[in-house]
């Protein structure tokens, strides 16, 4: 008789229920490292060709809008179109090694950082907080393309200067032991 059963209006036992809706789009941030990663190839590379210039503008507005509206699709072909604009930045324009390796760096980390972002928006959606994740994500794979583009001026270098085929088959024999030691 001196029991009370839960739910006997005085809020003992009860459990209230919120219902969240998440957006699933990529958080804002991870789109604006993606584009200024874009940004940062179609600079260096509309500095020593127009042509290649332009058609790397393309890519950063298909990588910027296709990471905002989550479209994998509008991602890969901005970033095919960054590659575009790197190849033809050496074949018609006949830049140096430098803003290639940037523009061919940049065409990918902008794929790779706007697929997390994208990942990321329809896992955890645009209202999580993700700095860090995403700040990790991008200092990993900026420091392996760093590796990938010191390995490949290595290799220019090394072909350009005239040294023997043999110390540029070795060169890539130790550079190959060097990332399988890494994974």
């Amino acid at each position: 008789m001196g029991r009370r059963a839960a739910g006997d209006g005085t809020g003992a036992g009860r459990r209230e229920v919120v219902a969240v809706t998440i957006t699933r789009r990529p958080p804002r941030s991870g789109v604006a490292v993606a584009a200024l990663s874009a940004a940062t190839g179609a600079a260096a590379l509309g500095v020593v060709s127009a042509p290649a210039g332009a058609v790397a503008a393309v890519g950063v507005l298909l990588v910027g809008g296709g990471t905002l509206a989550g479209s994998r699709r509008a991602l890969g072909w901005g970033a095919v179109s960054l590659v575009a604009a790197t190849l033809l930045a050496g074949g018609v324009s006949g830049a140096g090694p430098g803003p290639l390796l940037v523009g061919g760096l940049s065409a990918a980390l902008s794929w790779d950082l706007g697929e997390h972002a994208v990942g990321l928006g329809d896992q955890l959606g645009r209202e999580t907080d993700v700095i860090r994740n995403l700040a990790t994500h991008a200092a990993g794979s900026i420091s392996v393309g760093a590796v990938a583009a010191a390995v490949a001026f290595g290799v220019y270098a090394a072909a350009a200067g005239g040294q023997p085929v043999v110390a540029l088959v070795f060169l890539l024999v130790g550079a190959i032991a060097l990332v399988s030691a890494l994974r």
